[in-house]
């Protein structure tokens, strides 16, 4: 932006619209200094119309006042015409404005404020009073700006601009989401005090008696002349304390100073997926007695490695990583960060069984990581999905250049202590995989990665690493011009990363001797849920080539909630499961996708707008693999049958049941058996083909002839009742927190009706608000941010979002002909 536009000799043209008072943003709660408070409420917020606005804002522009973290493109309307594109999502991107004005408490005004912001997407400009503070082109990764040398003190206002401009499109491959997406902080300190991303924390020797605890700290000193200070950090285990060391240093004016401290710490409680215990280190820096900064970090202690032969090793124990993929949007959130919203996805997933996420493509929200690191997920996190050559227009490979090495940093940097971190991956699906140039980068950036961070291997997702069918011949995989990919050849990695080709797993201690395997995206299975093609032999198979496109595809743009749709480059969910379970050498795999996701609708273009290829819709609505997973990977019983029970007479349907700790499964309609069924070899699920008869289909799972499980679907009438469940009635009051209302369509006798299709209206009574509704349907045209929906297969979902005073919210949901419903949650 040329500032000239909109300020003139320095001084904003803009008019105040609101104050908050900060006050000191440092106080001491039991002597800890703290140094970071939420910069999150009270935002106007502008919106560009690029014919009138152009690139300007001034005393005519209208604001809207909002809190962040904030998505413009969800609040739009789905466009065909969208420059986005439908892997885009079909929502707009745009250039948007953000403004705040605040007031600093004049006590600090000898220290330093600083402003971090954790995303903004994309090539955010940021402005105090004024001054110009820097511009970051990357959307996902968190930066900070000194604010001190430009603020006002005591009862002076201060102003600051945030521009975002997303209107380049497309710039990606999948839904990102406009705005500042992910939380704002206000930062003080002392002129002394720990640098941002400040401590590095290793545990390089660790067994069951006794672990070594390393840290390193970089100190910050901004005062104009050296200074004597005390450097202490305590090991906390929850509340108590394990261990304390001290140091005294001297540090120049000006200048930084890594120092280097190491404790042992007895008995270590480590942290696991199954028991993810963390600690807590507290680093203090006292001057002249005082205590003058706090810096915390919390971390794991565990020890692990990839093994040629036996895979993953952590804390001496074999783990089959059970991975998936996910994109950083919310769903109907969008891409707006919420802590809670994230938490329940990764409670579903936990309940399936999974136990690690990858984060791609993109440096993920840091709520995402400090989640996984207290539920126990193994994390790839995953940096970038181009390097230079670009894969969509204005995409950040043309950012390459200048940004790559401080973005790779700042992303090192800033999530090195996280415990759920097991790997970083530098690259996804690169287009210079398969040339010299891939080599030269891949080798730079894994050379910055092990400056940062020695105790993680590198890996890249490759697509594939190498070029091999069965029998060990070239294959002419993505037509590849050699039989080896360059980066995987190149030397620069520590596990080989496996894009699909999951024919080629059994091969690779063959072609990669003496390096670890990872399948760093699997599957590609595509259902929609709740949708059955009611016999195997109909159901739409899915072309061999990608260069072939889905013809005679199924009504609706729907497919098959069966096991048996994937895309061309992957599989079905059994079949690279088959394959990774059977060999200890495989370490494991992470599944496209968890989630579906916002944009990228494979196998359809429009009006589909969202993927196909999550285990769970986009509403967080299980699809039915989830339960053949669950039984492979969790220790919950399970016995899952599908599909629904409303046919018609005569008709046959394909009957399957995904069970587990039994050794048939018997089946019976109305009281009838209809045959027992047995697992056999490598079956992960049972089949019956029977004519569909309206009543009850019943299933029951016997060990050594005693029942283990029962379970049943019966038919359904007409659609009668609207049914609303929480995920939890009691919420915190904090603005924040969130209640996911699931709503069920039943018939008279509570059954869900599994074709039930209504529009539902909501309305909400009390402090707190409707912020999103979604039926998971990825055709669906309606608008999240709305207070209607029309259901998918019998069910859809209503968020509720709290207000900061406590109280009851009430949610009522209507529909035409059928009997409302109303569920009461309580903010506290």
């Amino acid at each position: 932006m040329n500032k000239r536009k909109y300020f003139n000799n320095g001084l904003p043209l803009l008019m105040l619209v609101g104050i908050i008072l900060l006050g000191s943003c440092s106080k001491k709660e039991d002597t800890f200094v703290n140094r970071k408070v939420s910069f999150n409420s009270d935002w106007s917020f502008h919106l560009n119309d690029s014919i009138t606005d152009k690139d300007t804002i001034g005393t005519s522009t209208k604001w809207r006042t909002l809190n962040v973290p904030h998505d413009w493109s969800i609040e739009g309307k789905f466009d065909e015409k969208s420059p986005a594109g439908y892997g885009g999502g079909a929502l707009n991107g745009g250039l948007g404005w953000y403004k705040k004005t605040f007031r600093v408490a004049a006590a600090d005004s000898s220290k330093v404020t600083s402003i971090t912001f954790d995303g903004v997407y994309k090539n955010s400009e940021v402005w105090i009073n004024g001054h110009y503070l820097g511009k970051r082109p990357n959307g996902y990764i968190g930066f900070q700006y000194e604010m001190s040398p430009y603020l006002n003190y005591g009862d002076q206002n201060n102003e600051i601009i945030v521009k975002v401009d997303n209107s380049k499109q497309p710039n990606s491959r999948w839904y990102s989401g406009s705005g500042i997406f992910r939380n704002v902080w206000i930062e003080t300190t002392d002129k002394l005090h720990v640098g941002q991303w400040g401590t590095y924390i290793t545990t390089p020797k660790v067994t069951a008696e006794k672990a070594s605890v390393k840290v390193e700290t970089t100190i910050q000193n901004q005062y104009s002349e050296s200074k004597k200070a005390t450097v202490t950090t305590t090991i906390f285990k929850d509340d108590s304390k394990v261990t304390s060391f001290t140091q005294n240093i001297t540090i120049a004016a000006n200048t930084n100073q890594t120092i280097q401290q190491e404790a042992q710490v007895e008995t270590p409680v480590l942290w696991s997926v199954e028991k993810p215990e963390l600690y807590t280190a507290v680093t203090e820096i006292s001057l002249d007695g005082a205590l003058i900064d706090s810096y915390k970090t919390n971390f794991g202690i565990r020890d692990f490695k990839f093994d040629t032969d036996k895979g993953f090793i952590l804390n001496g124990k074999q783990v089959k990583i059970k991975g998936v993929c996910m994109h950083h949007d919310l769903g109907p959130l969008g891409s707006a960060i919420n802590t809670r919203a994230i938490e329940r996805q990764l409670e579903i997933l936990k309940e399936m069984g999974v136990n690690g996420i990858r984060t791609s493509h993109n440096p993920p929200a840091p709520e995402l990581l400090e989640l996984c690191d207290k539920m126990g997920f193994i994390v790839m996190d995953e940096a970038f999905d181009m390097w230079k050559q670009n894969k969509t227009k204005y995409d950040y490979g043309n950012d390459w250049d200048k940004w790559h090495k401080k973005d790779l940093t700042d992303q090192l940097l800033r999530d090195r202590n996280h415990p759920s971190i097991f790997m970083w991956s530098i690259g996804n699906e690169i287009p210079e995989q398969w040339n010299e140039n891939g080599v030269t980068i891949a080798k730079e950036l894994a050379a910055i990665t092990r400056q940062y961070d020695k105790t993680r291997p590198i890996t890249a997702a490759m697509n594939p690493p190498v070029n091999m069918n069965l029998d060990g011949v070239n294959l002419q995989f993505e037509k590849a011009a050699v039989q080896y990919n360059k980066i995987a050849a190149s030397g620069a990695l520590d596990i080989i990363g496996y894009n699909y080709a999951h024919q080629t797993y059994e091969y690779h201690k063959k072609n990669f001797p003496g390096i670890p395997f990872i399948a760093t995206e699997t599957t590609s299975g595509l259902q929609t849920r709740g949708y059955y093609d009611a016999v195997s032999d109909t159901i739409k198979k899915w072309p061999v080539r990608w260069d072939l496109k889905f013809t005679g595809g199924n009504p609706g743009n729907t497919v098959s909630a069966y096991d048996q749709v994937q895309a061309p480059w992957g599989s079905t969910h059994e079949a690279t499961w088959k394959v990774i379970k059977k060999h200890d050498f495989l370490s494991g795999m992470y599944i496209w996708t968890g989630f579906d996701y916002i944009g990228e609708p494979t196998p359809y273009e429009w009006p589909s707008i969202s993927s196909y290829f999550g285990i769970v819709d986009l509403a967080g609505f299980p699809k039915d693999v989830y339960y053949m997973y669950q039984s492979e990977w969790t220790d919950k019983t399970v016995l899952h049958i599908l599909p629904h029970w409303n046919w018609k007479a005569g008709q046959n349907v394909d009957v399957w049941a995904y069970y587990n700790k039994a050794d048939e499964v018997e089946l019976f309609l109305n009281g009838k058996s209809v045959g027992i069924r047995s697992k056999k070899g490598e079956d992960l699920h049972v089949m019956w083909r029977i004519p569909f008869q309206a009543g009850t289909l019943k299933a029951v799972s016997r060990k050594n002839g005693k029942i283990v499980l029962e379970t049943e679907i019966k038919t359904a009438g007409n659609p009668s009742n609207l049914k609303l469940t929480a995920d939890r009635s009691t919420i915190n009051a904090d603005g924040n927190d969130l209640s996911f209302v699931t709503v069920d369509i039943l018939d008279e006798k509570g059954v869900l009706a599994p074709n039930a299709n209504n529009e539902i209206n909501f309305s909400l009574k009390g402090n707190g608000k409707i912020v999103g509704v979604c039926s998971g349907d990825p055709v669906s045209h309606e608008s999240y941010k709305g207070t209607k929906h029309t259901a998918l297969n019998g069910k859809c979902l209503v968020v509720i979002q709290s207000g900061d005073t406590s109280g009851r919210l009430e949610l009522t949901s209507k529909a035409n002909g059928l009997k409302p419903a109303t569920i009461v949650i309580t903010a506290e």
